[in-house]
């Protein structure tokens, strides 16, 4: 019922202000005013999205709740839709969107009303960074991954291999 309500309630007021604000000030200025805003929201909406990613990234990473970067990375791309879309009230609030203490206050006012039940997270075999738990191999050891290179004798050219290894074998290995 809510979204009948805003699909026929905000194209109103749109034009409504349309041609108030086109009345004051002239066919010519509303048009850019309109496009000055779409286009600032489209800056604001890049520069604060990727600083929202960074902020998922690093709960993601950290182990963390991202509640609060989700809904916030949400209500950018929100404001971002509003900006691009023609008007004075969706560039209205989408601009107050961008605003980071008008999505706190948002994001606080839909927390009182939406209770998270639980949160989990889980291992799916790719690493996004260093927070990442060891795996476990078949055996129940951890599995370290790792690169090696064959080294061919004959590379080396007329210098000597060292016939007895320089250091003690590390735990890790078993001899």
């Amino acid at each position: 019922m809510w979204l009948l309500i805003a699909f026929i309630a905000v194209p109103m007021i749109e034009i409504a202000l349309f041609i108030q604000v086109g009345g004051l000030i002239g066919l010519g200025w509303t048009l850019a005013i309109v496009l000055g805003t779409a286009l600032l929201g489209s800056y604001l909406m890049r520069s604060q999205g990727a600083q929202a990613m960074e902020k998922i990234k690093r709960s993601f990473n950290e182990m963390t709740d991202p509640t609060a970067p989700l809904a916030e990375g949400a209500m950018i791309l929100f404001a971002g839709v509003l900006l691009l879309t023609p008007g004075f009230f969706t560039d209205t609030v989408g601009l107050l969107l961008l605003m980071p203490p008008v999505r706190h206050s948002v994001f606080r006012t839909l927390r009182r009303h939406v209770k998270v039940q639980s949160f989990s997270s889980f291992n799916s075999g790719f690493s996004t960074g260093p927070a990442q738990s060891p795996r476990r191999g078949p055996m129940g050891g951890d599995v370290i991954d790792g690169e090696y290179t064959e080294v061919d004798p004959e590379d080396f050219g007329d210098k000597e291999l060292p016939k007895k290894p320089t250091h003690r074998p590390s735990a890790w290995t078993k001899h």
